[in-house]
């Protein structure tokens, strides 16, 4: 097992990792840097391997792809996660690493958007997305992350082995964020100096689709999560309909005594029954939702003793 493993995800960065694999190594000269590389067309991996990295591929396209390997097949004490582009300041590694060693952290946040992310990034929309997806996860999970999305974090060993990943592509992050705060794993979060990527490196992030994927994650994670809130909230919803479409129905009936939009009423009826199955539906999967914590409390058990005899 690995002390500390470095793993960069990497998909053409051919202008870049070289620098990338060489600051880490400066920084943290006893970990084993780890570039995966994801199909790429323009000589990365050799770039990497050149500059002292242990190389590996994935075949299947998009970063939860590449991260779901990497956490499959590394063993080690501490994870570095951090991106091929040289938008993260390698000094900050040491940092980030102390807190999964010393101070027992699951998880550590390379927080950019504390310090120079809004200055440095020059595409807008990132800049909202970044923001809006930030506080609707706090708000979500009543959570104090700084940085949702970030690709640089620490883990440890325990985080890395348990964690189910689903996502496939860029909405990774948003997924760990989420599993973490969920299964009340110590979450720290350091600020980190952001650049921008250097001029002829462009970045695989699409604003619109890949944004719209986070917020589908957002949404689905919700669901599973907190089942009760997503189909409470649902039942109200629901709830709020049957009332505005019986409101007319209810008038006439006690200006005239009778019910002439039966379709209506009818409607309501049934409007009102799926508000009913919702909540009813929330109830029962926040008690599966209990029942899969207590599992992975458990879990993590399990994966301590293998820890220790690694």
């Amino acid at each position: 097992m690995d002390e500390i493993a470095i793993l960069i995800p990497c998909f053409n960065e051919s202008k870049t990792v070289e620098k990338v694999v060489k600051d880490f190594k400066k920084v943290l000269p006893e970990a084993v840097i780890y570039v995966y590389d994801n199909n790429s067309t323009d000589g990365t991996a050799e770039i990497a391997e050149k500059a002292g990295a242990i190389v590996r591929y994935e075949y299947q396209q998009g970063k939860g792809n590449v991260i779901r390997r990497m956490f499959r097949e590394i063993d080690a004490k501490c994870y570095l996660m951090t991106d091929g582009d040289d938008t993260y300041p390698a000094e900050y590694a040491p940092k980030l690493v102390d807190k999964v060693l010393n101070r027992k952290a699951d998880m550590v946040v390379g927080d950019r958007l504390s310090s120079t992310y809004f200055t440095e990034n020059k595409r807008p929309f990132h800049n909202l997305g970044n923001t809006l997806v930030r506080k609707s996860i706090n708000v979500l999970f009543k959570s104090d992350i700084k940085d949702i999305m970030t690709g640089y974090r620490a883990f440890s060993y325990q985080f890395v082995k348990t964690f189910p990943v689903l996502s496939k592509g860029f909405e990774i992050e948003t997924e760990m964020s989420i599993h973490a705060v969920d299964k009340n794993l110590y979450v720290e979060n350091v600020i980190i100096d952001y650049r921008d990527r250097p001029d002829g490196s462009e970045s695989k992030l699409n604003t619109y689709s890949d944004g719209i994927k986070v917020i589908g994650t957002i949404v689905r994670l919700y669901r599973t999560y907190k089942p009760f809130g997503f189909f409470g909230m649902l039942a109200i919803l629901f709830l709020i309909a049957a009332i505005v479409l019986f409101i007319p129905v209810g008038i006439t009936y006690i200006q005239l005594g009778v019910v002439p939009r039966f379709p209506t009423l009818i409607v309501c009826g049934f409007i009102v029954l799926a508000a009913i199955q919702s909540l009813f539906a929330g109830i029962i999967l926040q008690t599966i939702s209990q029942k899969n914590r207590q599992d992975f409390e458990m879990e993590l058990n399990r994966v301590r003793l293998l820890e220790k005899e690694a």
